[in-house]
């Protein structure tokens, strides 16, 4: 749905209650291009997420709620993420990491075919704008312990345990 007068993208957002607090979710056209945690590193400025409106995330609420209850391993809400071909090459793969497994920068940059990589895949992941749908966190460090999270590193573990089955909301 373009808005007329602009001939641009309608964006509406929603804030629903998460395990890890509010999410805001926002939509463009009705198609999800972003889940945002409260004190994100990179979220955009309120006053860009559009209008708030329930209607078009009623697919990923449920999805969510599926994700957080245990029930749901992988998501099939149509995305559009937007950023380079470089940062969508990325979190194509991370869309790839299964759930409750992790995969390192270094592995990351390896699949892309581009082993030296890593710090640029780092990047990358650090910009997805769509967390916990397109699984950022299961990104760790060559070490194998944590390294940066926009949502948190606690919040990064939290969801790491959860996947594993170490913890449960």
């Amino acid at each position: 749905m373009k808005n007329p007068l602009r001939g641009c993208a309608v964006k509406q957002h929603t804030v629903i209650d998460s395990p890890y607090g509010a999410l805001t979710l926002v939509a463009e056209d009705g198609v999800l291009c972003g889940l945002y945690m409260t004190d994100q590193r990179h979220r955009p400025p309120e006053e860009s997420f559009g209008a708030r409106d329930e209607r078009p995330f009623a697919g990923a609420e449920e999805q969510l709620e599926a994700y957080f209850a245990g029930e749901l391993k992988e998501f099939g809400l149509p995305l559009r993420l937007t950023g380079t071909p470089f940062q969508r090459t990325v979190w194509d793969q991370l869309r790839k990491i299964p759930y409750g497994e992790t995969r390192t920068y270094g592995q990351l940059a390896d699949a892309l075919g581009n082993p030296a990589a890593s710090r640029a895949v780092g990047l990358a992941n650090g910009r997805n704008p769509i967390g916990i749908v397109v699984p950022c966190h299961r990104v760790i460090g060559a070490s194998g312990g944590l390294t940066g999270y926009g949502g948190g590193l606690e919040r990064k573990q939290r969801l790491l345990d959860f996947e594993r089955g170490s913890a449960l909301f």
